[in-house]
């Protein structure tokens, strides 16, 4: 384990995303995986099924973290264009990967059969080697420090699943969350001195209306539980002193 902070952006692809027809749950999922993998997720795209869009946002957020995730357009459809537009971006021809050809051979040889249109997921930018996917048969693609994954969330789960523990990262975080009846601006100065009192802390705060009154959940987070069980005992601490009731655990 190392004190480096690992971070990773995810592009989350699709014009039914952006059109409101599908509601994006891929963001969540990776985010929680990635942090036991010691990796923070810094920040998130979604793009739409436009092949310039899609490597621009490649190309940028590749530079600036260690990893990019991508979820969508890996289908079988003329309008699953991933593939076609990281190879663009990155400068690489498309092949079809031979392993992933015959992982569709086999999961499709009782189910129709390997059409033209189920040979486009094993299509892959040349370089790229497979993920593994337990639960539809069609793999994903990593290619350097990226990662280009199924848009439907049980099936990016499973890629994800075969991923756990073979990316290098750092330490975990760790969170713990306290509760409070009150504005989040009545307290917010105090939320600020008790970060900075603790160094490596982050403190979020999540303002609420519930049961016809104000109140906030706030969450500190760090790489060290002493560290972050310190901050939580000082913010209630000085909840207390400041005429306020924390509820640990959150409201």
């Amino acid at each position: 384990m190392t004190d480096r902070i690992w971070t990773a952006a995810l592009i989350v692809i699709g014009d039914e995303i952006l059109s409101g027809r599908t509601q994006d749950r891929n963001i969540a999922q990776l985010a929680s995986w990635l942090n036991v993998q010691g990796i923070r997720l810094g920040e998130v795209r979604v793009v739409a099924d436009v092949e310039d869009a899609i490597g621009e946002a490649v190309n940028i957020l590749r530079v600036r973290n260690d990893y990019v995730f991508t979820t969508g357009g890996i289908g079988p459809t003329h309008d699953d264009i991933t593939v076609d537009s990281i190879a663009a971006a990155l400068g690489v021809p498309v092949i079809v990967h031979p392993k992933a050809r015959a992982i569709l051979e086999t999961y499709y040889e009782t189910r129709g059969g390997l059409t033209d249109a189920r040979l486009r997921m094993a299509r892959m930018p040349e370089g790229g080697e497979l993920i593994e996917n337990r639960m539809s048969g069609a793999p994903g693609i990593r290619i350097g420090n990226i990662f280009i994954m199924a848009g439907v969330p049980h099936i990016a789960a499973a890629m994800l699943d075969s991923l756990t523990g073979t990316l290098e990262g750092g330490l975990p975080v760790v969170s713990a969350t306290l509760g409070c009846w009150v504005g989040e601006s009545e307290v917010a100065e105090l939320l600020r001195d008790v970060e900075r009192a603790h160094d490596g802390v982050a403190i979020g705060s999540y303002p609420f209306f519930r049961e016809g009154r104000t109140g906030a959940n706030f969450v500190v987070r760090a790489t060290d539980a002493a560290v972050v069980e310190a901050c939580i005992a000082d913010l209630a601490e000085r909840l207390r002193a400041a005429g306020r009731e924390p509820v640990t655990g959150g409201i």
